[in-house]
């Protein structure tokens, strides 16, 4: 798919037509019960958060 370009062209139909799979993609990841899970167990390990590279209320 990456050599033919097939990749390319379909994220860039993708991407014109405002990412709705990339979205929903994304969503249904999130919504994971496996993140309800980390979020806690991040929360138990206060060192994690003082360290963290990527402030995700900016990004």
């Amino acid at each position: 798919d990456i050599q033919s370009g097939r990749f390319v062209r379909d994220w860039m139909l993708e991407c014109a037509a405002g990412q709705p799979s990339f979205k929903a993609t994304r969503r249904r990841s999130a919504e994971h019960p496996i993140e309800e899970v980390g979020t806690r167990l991040r929360a138990m390990m206060p060192w994690i958060a003082k360290n963290k590279l990527v402030d995700q209320a900016r990004n």
